[in-house]
């Protein structure tokens, strides 16, 4: 249960915009260096098609989503089932690769992280608290796994 107001976030230049996905740090996963969290999340819409790897070249994140979010091209079949366990997988690695980020995560306690955006009611709150907030639950989820593994390692 949250025990502080809750975090909002959105822009990269306001408090907390290092949750962002556009926020620019640089993930592995696959065996590649993703430019950010975005663009991972992005390219494995279209996984294992040249697709894939023009996102993961993309120069910025807003290009990354732009060119993921191009309906003119197929999604993978699953995507709808797989992409919170893909947006899990890019959150896990940017707050564990980083440990800038793994603190920043780790520093906010108990409280509510929420995604505070009019353009977003999946990912987002939808700006009035009627959306999903997957994305802050995710990262919540995120710190929660984060302080179980430091846990175990405390204590063995």
């Amino acid at each position: 249960m949250p025990l502080s107001n809750p975090i909002r976030f959105y822009h990269l230049n306001k408090p907390y915009g290092f949750f962002s996905n556009f926020a620019p740090y640089a993930i592995y996963l696959k065996g590649k260096i993703w430019p950010t969290s975005e663009h991972y999340f992005q390219a494995q819409k279209f996984v294992d098609t040249p697709h894939e790897e023009q996102i993961r070249q993309a120069q910025t994140p807003r290009e990354a989503a732009q060119m993921g979010r191009d309906r003119t091209l197929t999604l993978r079949a699953d995507w709808e089932v797989v992409k919170d366990d893909v947006m899990r997988e890019a959150l896990g690695a940017k707050f564990t690769q980083h440990p800038d980020l793994n603190e920043k995560l780790l520093a906010t306690g108990n409280a509510e992280i929420v995604e505070h955006t009019t353009n977003d009611s999946y990912w987002g709150d939808g700006g009035d608290g009627s959306g999903k907030n997957m994305l802050g639950k995710l990262l919540m989820e995120t710190r929660e796994r984060i302080r179980n593994e430091l846990f175990k390692e405390n204590v063995s």
